[in-house]
């Protein structure tokens, strides 16, 4: 039986499809870390400066917020734009692709936060369950 899958479609289930596969898994392991998922967040109201950006997110280190920019730059998600002035200033903003990822990165903040009460019991009742063991 062949299958003819649509663009953009998931096969049924049971019929893996390994470049979709391997495409969805590479993307999600660059952006599914914490940090880039905070810096789509914090850059999602408009642009900013390196250290702007840095307080906004809080506990990240100069090096690790330097190297998730461009990552997430490399990947098309944010630009990376230099004022020639002295000394230089440098603004990071999303690019129409990051701006597409904010609505699920929000989505998922959002539920996140509608179900921590039940991801907290879960946990407690996990602890239990494993102390009783």
């Amino acid at each position: 039986m062949n299958e003819t899958v649509q663009e953009g479609t998931f096969p049924s289930p049971g019929h893996h499809d390994e470049t979709a596969c391997a495409r969805i898994s590479q993307m999600l392991a660059r952006i599914s870390d914490k940090w880039s998922l905070l810096i789509i967040r914090t850059l999602g109201p408009g642009p900013m400066r390196f250290n702007a950006l840095k307080r906004g997110i809080g506990d990240i280190s100069q090096k690790m917020l330097a190297s998730t920019l461009r990552d997430l730059e490399e990947n098309g998600f944010v630009s990376r734009t230099v004022t020639p002035v002295t000394p230089p200033q440098v603004e990071y903003a999303l690019t129409d692709l990051g701006r597409d990822f904010l609505v699920p990165v929000q989505g998922l903040a959002e539920w996140t936060m509608a179900n921590s009460a039940r991801i907290e019991a879960a946990r407690a009742i996990y602890r239990l369950r494993v102390a009783a063991e």
